[in-house]
């Protein structure tokens, strides 16, 4: 299992988010204050939190999650 687990490729991604300045950008009110909801191995790990956070959060229309590829940002030229 853990040679299966070592061959496949991992991409990290992050989820975060917080209360938006208004609904048509994406620039935060408090960065400072931003909710790292966490860091997953797959896409699909990043999407199902993601989605259980914004259903949580469905009722304020301010607050967005977003979801960022890391992998991209660690290794450029991939």
């Amino acid at each position: 299992m853990a040679e299966i687990a070592a061959s496949k490729s991992q991409v990290l991604h992050l989820v975060f988010g917080g209360a938006l300045q208004d609904l048509d950008g994406v620039a935060f009110k408090n960065p400072e204050s931003l909710d790292v909801v966490g860091i997953y191995p797959d896409y699909e790990a990043a999407y199902n939190a993601w989605k259980d956070v914004s259903h949580r959060n469905l009722d304020d229309a301010l607050r967005r999650y977003f979801i960022v590829d890391l992998q991209s940002l660690i290794d450029p030229e991939q």
